[in-house]
């Protein structure tokens, strides 16, 4: 019989266990186990449990007998005694019980590698990242003259067909869309007012002539926003922009660094203006992509003011003057957008039509007529509608998916289509759809909440792809579960 006045409770621990003192060298020859490793982490984490149990229970027992030959405690009362040979009991059970599952399936894992050895399946190939405008043409593209030229869809900003797309090139007065872009901006946040009084400077004043387009405003008068507005997009007027520039920002330079913000924001990395109107100056450039951006950015934000990109005539000042877009007078679903023309940028057509619910925009660069660039928006609106059509590849609120949270009171949250979503391909082609879920989600997650994404694609070319969101809350779990789990996680899956 040995007594310890002060000891490590871990002695006890080893003592009822009927395992001798870690500390003591063993006389029985080491043998390798068989066991799996897994097993044995399973088996070594049960008794360290245990042990931690004792280390809590014990910590105000200071003085105790411990026969280690017979793993008696003497000098504890048989309660206290029953109370811990109790909780060891119950500790090892819940321990045991969660992790013979994880202990026995590792123990299969273990004997795998000699079978997988004689045949490995093949490893699945990871998932192509969806390009950010890709590029889905149809058989039979058109050729065009232009020196550049694009077809966008409007609903997914997806390039259908292109011919030198991101070449800088002089856009004339396209520029003014950028200008007219700033003005609706400036009207839709309150900055602006429609009845808004813009007084005409010496600089902004022009008389007109055959190589500048006019909208005749009075020197040193005054006119609204709304007919500034007008005079930017139907008439095409130099004065109107310069007025307008003037009136927003203090100087033209100074506009054309609003303009040029605004170009970086939307994403037109091609472009750098250097005044509103589009008279040639060698830094004031611009592509067929950058336009078409632009293009689709007044369709969408500018919404309340887009009709009047479709108006035909405009009077004021005792001038009427007609729109420059040919189409807007020979094709009914024409709705916009700008012409422009100087003899460094050739002539120039922005514009956007609608057909059975698809939306397209085109934009032609450097042709050699205002004749050349209708008929050639007329070939490439008429391709376009011809080749590709809309396909919905998920309908709103259908769950595609289950993702798997941790440390919530539910292991997985439905993922779904938050709105609806269209994608454009070439007509007859079918769409496939992948699922990719944020990873290591964490509870808690809010309902609508962004949890992952759903990409389509054709003919191995992804052409869109759509956020999954949260179809429910998912609350996070209380400390004892949230514990456990983290216990889980470590050690399986």
């Amino acid at each position: 019989m040995r007594r310890h006045r002060e000891f490590h409770p871990l002695a006890l621990y080893f003592a009822i266990m009927g395992r001798s003192n870690p500390n003591r060298a063993s006389s029985c020859p080491k043998v390798r186990s068989k066991r799996p490793r897994s097993a044995s982490v399973a088996f070594v984490f049960t008794q360290y449990i245990a042990s931690m149990n004792f280390l809590v229970t014990l910590d105000s027992l200071r003085t105790v007998e411990i026969d280690t030959r017979s793993a008696t405690i003497p000098a504890m009362p048989p309660t206290k005694q029953s109370a811990l040979l109790s909780s060891l009991s119950l500790v090892f059970t819940i321990a045991t019980a969660a992790l013979l599952p994880y202990a026995a399936s590792q123990a299969a894992e273990h004997h795998a590698p000699k079978q997988a050895a004689q045949k490995k399946p093949a490893a699945k190939a990871p998932a192509a990242a969806p390009a950010a405008a890709p590029t889905a043409v149809a058989g039979g593209a058109p050729v065009l003259p232009a020196k550049a030229w694009l077809l966008m869809d409007f609903d997914s900003g997806q390039v259908l067909a292109s011919e030198n797309p991101d070449e800088p090139l002089p856009p004339a007065s396209l520029t003014k869309m950028m200008t007219s872009f700033l003005v609706e901006q400036a009207l839709r946040s309150g900055k602006l007012k429609k009845n808004d009084l813009v007084s005409v400077s010496q600089n902004a004043w022009c008389r007109g002539s055959s190589t500048e387009s006019c909208m005749y405003l009075p020197l040193n008068g005054q006119a609204t926003v709304i007919d500034i507005l007008r005079g930017i997009i139907v008439q095409s007027g130099n004065d109107a922009s310069k007025a307008i520039a003037e009136h927003m920002a203090g100087t033209e330079e100074n506009f054309a660094k609003l303009m040029n913000a605004e170009a970086q924001r939307l994403g037109m990395t091609h472009t750098r203006f250097v005044n509103a109107t589009g008279l040639p100056d060698p830094g004031h450039q611009s592509s067929a992509r950058d336009l078409a951006i632009l293009a689709r950015a007044i369709i969408r934000d500018s919404s309340e003011f887009y009709p009047i990109y479709a108006e035909r005539e405009f009077k004021y000042n005792g001038i009427k003057q007609g729109n420059r877009n040919a189409l807007l007078y020979t094709d009914p679903s024409v709705d916009g957008l700008k012409t422009g023309h100087t003899q460094e940028a050739g002539y120039c057509l922005v514009t956007s039509s609608t057909r059975n619910g698809m939306r397209l925009i085109t934009v032609i660069l450097n042709t050699n007529s205002a004749q050349a660039r209708a008929d050639q928006t007329r070939t490439l609106l008429g391709w376009g509608f011809s080749n590709f059509e809309k396909a919905t590849p998920v309908q709103p609120n259908t769950v595609v998916a289950a993702a798997k949270v941790s440390f919530g009171k539910a292991d997985t949250v439905p993922a779904v289509l938050g709105s609806s979503w269209a994608v454009t391909v070439p007509r007859g082609q079918q769409v496939q759809t992948s699922v990719q879920i944020k990873p290591d989600l964490q509870a808690p997650v809010a309902k609508g909440a962004v949890i992952g994404k759903v990409v389509a694609s054709s003919n191995g070319k992804p052409v869109g792809e759509a956020p999954l969101v949260a179809q429910a809350d998912v609350e996070r779990s209380g400390f004892m579960l949230r514990s456990w789990q983290h216990v889980t996680k470590l050690f399986g899956k």
